[in-house]
């Protein structure tokens, strides 16, 4: 089961765009970019926590396993 970030998804619903995210987080706009495409295959724990926070979500809301 491949497990998939919700982060494009989340950001659609809260109405906030990738750049608004980075620039609350302090990180680069590419990294948001990266953890919205469909490539992204590892992320660190502290930056789900950091995502987790600046979103007010929580990771079962953010972190999805989808059927193959």
């Amino acid at each position: 089961m491949p497990v998939r970030l919700r982060l494009r998804e989340i950001l659609a619903e809260k109405g906030i765009t990738q750049r608004e995210l980075a620039r609350l987080m302090n990180v680069r706009p590419n990294t948001i970019s990266h953890l919205c495409s469909d490539k992204v295959n590892a992320a660190y724990f502290d930056t789900l926590e950091q995502l987790c926070k600046t979103l007010d979500i929580q990771l079962h809301d953010l972190i999805v396993m989808e059927e193959e």
